[in-house]
């Protein structure tokens, strides 16, 4: 599995929300160039790069610094928030993201979907933001309603390859993956998983590498980096 440090932007910041929620945000970096550096100068060549204010108000509004990241740091980025038009996708893969991350848009768009698809093929992912066992979108805002492995299911006979899987009640919480909850994600799909919500510890990361789950490529920390509880290297060998 790879690691995927994350960096979150909001407001010209790198960030880190509390359940998603807005309005309890830490700030982490002045810059998020220099967060991302910090990961990268520590070992890491992949990056999970959120706009948050894009996730938020509906389009893009930090490729600048996806941009900054990707041309100044050897690093594969991964980019997502507020991609809910075609042109948006193509944006961000111009300002040098490997792949992009729909959310929103893949649930309520679905020609969007399919013209990303047909047109950027395996540079396209999903987001699955799970709240209270529901599906959200819309920064997290608003649920659905809809189970994450029907939305899964639903989404990979379209041709979706691969799903960023958020548990969002898990999510800067530091208490660890729900085991269960993950395996049964990643069975749902033969596409690839990646995960995201509650890594607090290096034995959370052995947790999901013990699953030997094979269509799980990845995992997104972002608090437990930034404040220290353990290494860039230390959670690459905990993955290895």
């Amino acid at each position: 599995m790879i690691l995927l440090p994350a960096v979150d932007i909001r407001d010209g910041k790198a960030v880190r929300l509390r359940q998603g929620d807005f309005d309890q945000e830490t700030v982490y970096a002045d810059d998020p160039l220099e967060a991302a550096r910090s990961f990268v100068d520590a070992g890491t060549r992949h990056l999970h790069v959120v706009d948050l204010d894009g996730a938020r108000n509906g389009a893009p509004e930090n490729l600048h610094h996806l941009e900054r990241i990707a041309s100044e740091l050897e690093v594969e980025v991964q980019y997502g928030g507020g991609l809910r038009s075609l042109d948006a996708v193509r944006s961000a893969l111009d300002a040098g993201a490997a792949r992009v991350v729909i959310g929103t848009a893949a649930l309520t768009d679905a020609h969007l979907l399919a013209e990303a698809i047909r047109e950027f093929k395996e540079r396209v992912r999903v987001a699955i933001d799970a709240r209270d066992g529901r599906v959200s979108v819309s920064g997290w805002t608003q649920a659905t309603g809809r189970l994450p492995a029907e939305v899964v299911r639903e989404l990979e006979s379209v041709g979706v390859q691969g799903f960023v899987y958020t548990n969002v009640d898990r999510d800067g919480m530091l208490e660890g993956a729900d085991p269960d909850d993950v395996a049964h994600m990643a069975r749902t799909t033969n596409g690839e998983l990646v995960y995201s919500g509650g890594i607090g510890s290096l034995a959370h990361l052995s947790a999901l590498r013990d699953l030997e789950l094979p269509n799980l490529t990845g995992v997104i920390c972002g608090k437990a980096l930034y404040e220290g509880r353990f290494t860039v290297p230390e959670a690459l060998e905990a993955l290895a």
